[in-house]
């Protein structure tokens, strides 16, 4: 079971102000140079899941670009850590939700890296509610400008960049596949975004890009105490059949796999679900 004391924090939430503090290391992570020479773009790459991938790149690797809200010491530590594995981190920070920051950071992160082959977007935002009338036009507008807008716009730039071999990797959500009767519009917002996937993956599969997604379930990031009731991030992820959330450090793999041709060569339009046991069609 979960032993972590009720919190919250200001949003979108600082790592180190979180107890405990998250796995998002990939300490003890050995790679095997899967991604050696590749560029990576992660958005909402400062913590949590962002953070894990990062490095995971890093170590197998890639060269790295995150893109962060407003966390400057999150993005800093994910910085360094890419750079003690010797590879180059660029950070950006700004709002997902900006359809000219979407592009303007493809754009720097190409010219910085030399070009891009990986593009993973895994920012986001979650509300809950306890009654729907509470998700009033600026709530619902701001989930799908930075959950579902923010995709195309990125993708979009990105398509000037990435060419055959290159891989997208979408973040979802197990509530996109079964709903959450608290996180309405959230749920609904990474439905879009997983069928978004699937429709990219048929059309960019002649230009030799693969698009897949990656749905986890409760995970311990700074979103959790930064959006959850005090007294629901105190049990959080004791609902998934291995009663408990997982760290960060379980989920990057999963985007490993997808990132490295030689690993998923044959996948696109696919999803993973790690998420503790619960079990989805996906």
């Amino acid at each position: 079971m979960s032993e972590r004391p009720a919190q919250s924090q200001p949003y979108p939430g600082e790592s180190g102000d979180m107890t405990p503090e998250p796995r998002d290391e990939m300490r003890g992570y050995t790679g095997s140079g899967l991604l050696a020479g590749r560029r990576a773009l992660i958005t909402g790459g400062d913590s949590g899941i962002g953070r894990a991938v990062a490095v995971a790149f890093a170590k197998e690797g890639a060269d790295v670009a995150i893109t962060y809200l407003s966390e400057d010491a999150d993005a800093r530590h994910t910085a360094k850590l890419v750079e003690q594995e010797g590879r180059r981190c660029f950070t950006f920070g700004g709002d997902m939700a900006e359809e000219r920051h979407c592009r303007e950071v493809v754009g720097h992160a190409a010219r910085d890296l030399g070009g891009l082959d990986v593009l993973v977007l895994h920012h986001g935002t979650q509300q809950p509610v306890r009654d729907l009338r509470e998700i009033d036009d600026r709530q619902l507008t701001r989930t799908f400008a930075v959950n579902v807008f923010s995709l195309f716009w990125t993708v979009q730039a990105a398509l000037d960049h990435l060419g055959e071999g290159s891989s997208i990797v979408i973040t979802g959500s197990i509530n996109g596949l079964r709903g959450n009767k608290t996180l309405i519009d959230y749920a609904a917002s990474k439905a879009a975004a997983m069928n978004l996937a699937q429709s990219l993956a048929q059309n960019l599969m002649d230009k030799g890009i693969r698009v897949n997604s990656v749905a986890p379930g409760p995970v311990w990031t700074p979103l959790i105490p930064a959006t959850m009731p005090e007294e629901k991030v105190e049990k959080f992820g004791q609902q998934a059949p291995m009663e408990r959330a997982a760290d960060p450090d379980e989920i990057a793999p999963s985007y490993v796999f997808f990132a490295s041709d030689r690993l998923s060569s044959y996948y696109t339009g696919q999803t993973l679900v790690p998420a503790g046991g619960e079990i989805h069609p996906g």
